[in-house]
């Protein structure tokens, strides 16, 4: 079986791998380590040059710890990932602290942290962390060590100048931060969406591969199955005479039973073969059925009809299109408050279905953003038998929308007009001779017998 659900892509998009951390960490300290003696011997700038490398060190032992306690596979929680980041602000800050504060050109990398958060996670964790990179960067304005220089002299730069590198972080945060979450969110609901998607056509696959295994079960059944009426007709024989009425009842239900099974067996193996009978194509009034049947015990009246111009519409089974109807349906039901009406129409130019329901309606949010994914109202325990497994993802219009669209269908959202009604309506409407074309081929004789052959019905070849 499929698994369906995409917790696990929501759950797993923003944790990062430990060894992501740890490596980054390595490529900071040895930056730092760089800078350090470079400005110490290569400069010759008289540096706390031990309590530098001490706070250099605390970073080293830290990095060292979770390589030994945790394997390089390890992925983080948004919290864990959060105090590590915090801990790389508060270590860049005692560094700045002995080497002159927001003086120091290398101040601007408080940004790095909150950038990385931005990118990896929600944020709440992200606004946390730059206000603790800002709240520092103010008490490093203030208190610091005088900035190293050459001995000759002592630099001290002038406050305003100052106020400019932390009015440059500041903003800096601020536009980092945003600018990495909206470009790193919407390529994570990108690549959430597209798997999402790929799921959706894997089950497609897995139920036209069940048409194989359902023919081939059909020819394997076939025998057994005359064995059982050869039996029951041999029962029924010597029986009948002297059997009461409850076993002449029970063998005839038996019989019946058994012309059922006969019946239902010889429409699998028709589905391997040219003509595959009505579980190959179904009419629209008979496709609708299909979708409100699971529905009608869920305790909300289902008004449907069907009506139009001409010959009814007949389609090939569409596991992707029945799917996403299903979707929409399933919907309707789940936020109606008594009723969802069901209408599909007809013309000899168009084929519709209506489904609208007398619930809250659609949000404007909906409306603006149909069809994008993870844009959704439903809450976790909207879903029937408490089950929240996918609820509230907003996956299931985006991929109802994609799989009915593909099919060659508009799909339109709107809610229901009136001062006092409301409620949701989903329009889906096909070119008619886009939801035949399947069955033209097959209906071709039957077609051309009712409907002239005019000129602008023609198609090149």
């Amino acid at each position: 079986m499929i698994d369906m659900s995409t917790n696990g892509f929501v759950r797993d998009a923003r944790h990062l791998r430990l060894d992501t951390f740890v490596r980054l960490r390595w490529l900071a300290i040895t930056g730092q380590s760089a800078a350090v003696v470079g400005a110490q011997f290569g400069l010759g700038l008289p540096l706390p040059f031990g309590w530098c490398f001490l706070v250099i060190a605390a970073s080293s032992w830290l990095n060292l710890a979770l390589r030994i306690r945790f394997p390089a596979s390890y992925r983080l929680s948004d919290d864990s990932a959060a105090l590590l980041l915090a801990f790389d602000i508060i270590q860049l800050a005692a560094l700045l602290f002995l080497t002159g504060g927001l003086q120091n050109p290398f101040s601007l990398l408080f940004l790095a942290p909150v950038l990385i958060s931005a990118t990896a996670l929600p944020p709440e964790r992200t606004l946390a962390l730059g206000l603790l990179a800002v709240g520092l960067a103010t008490m490093l304005a203030l208190i610091h060590r005088p900035l190293p220089w050459f001995a000759d002299g002592r630099l001290e730069l002038p406050f305003l100048y100052v106020s400019g590198v932390w009015t440059a972080i500041l903003l800096g945060t601020a536009f980092t931060g945003v600018y990495a979450w909206k470009v790193a969110d919407e390529t994570r609901q990108l690549a959430q969406a597209l798997a999402a998607t790929e799921l959706v056509l894997a089950r497609e696959q897995h139920l036209s591969q069940l048409d194989g295994l359902a023919a081939a079960a059909a020819h394997e059944l076939g025998t057994p199955l005359g064995t059982i009426m050869l039996v029951t007709k041999e029962l029924t024989r010597q029986l009948a005479p002297t059997a009461s009425p409850a076993v002449k009842d029970d063998l005839n239900l038996l019989r019946d039973q058994v012309d059922r099974c006969r019946g239902i067996l010889s429409k699998l193996t028709s589905l391997d073969g040219d003509e595959a009978g009505i579980l190959q194509t179904v009419t629209l009034s008979h496709l609708v059925e299909e979708l409100v049947a699971p529905q009608r015990a869920m305790g909300i009246a289902l008004d449907v009809t069907s009506r139009g111009d001409g010959v009814e519409p007949a389609c090939r089974r569409n596991p992707g299109v029945l799917f996403g109807l299903a979707n929409i349906v399933d919907n309707a039901v789940d936020f109606a408050t008594s009723r969802v009406v069901i209408e599909a129409r007809w013309t000899l130019d168009r084929v519709s279905l209506e489904i609208s329901d007398d619930g809250p309606g659609f949000s404007s949010e909906i409306l603006l953003r149909a069809g994008e994914p993870y844009v959704t109202t439903r809450s976790p325990d909207k879903t029937r038998g408490g089950n929240s497994v996918g609820a509230g993802l907003g996956l299931g219009l985006f991929i109802a929308k994609t799989l009915i669209e593909r099919s060659g269908a508009q799909l339109t959202l709107s809610n229901v007009s009136g001062h006092q009604a409301t409620g949701a309506v989903v329009r889906v409407s096909w070119a008619r001779h886009i939801f035949e074309r399947d069955t033209i081929p097959r209906r071709g004789t039957e077609m051309s017998a009712q409907v002239p052959l005019t000129e602008r019905s023609t198609a090149s070849i």
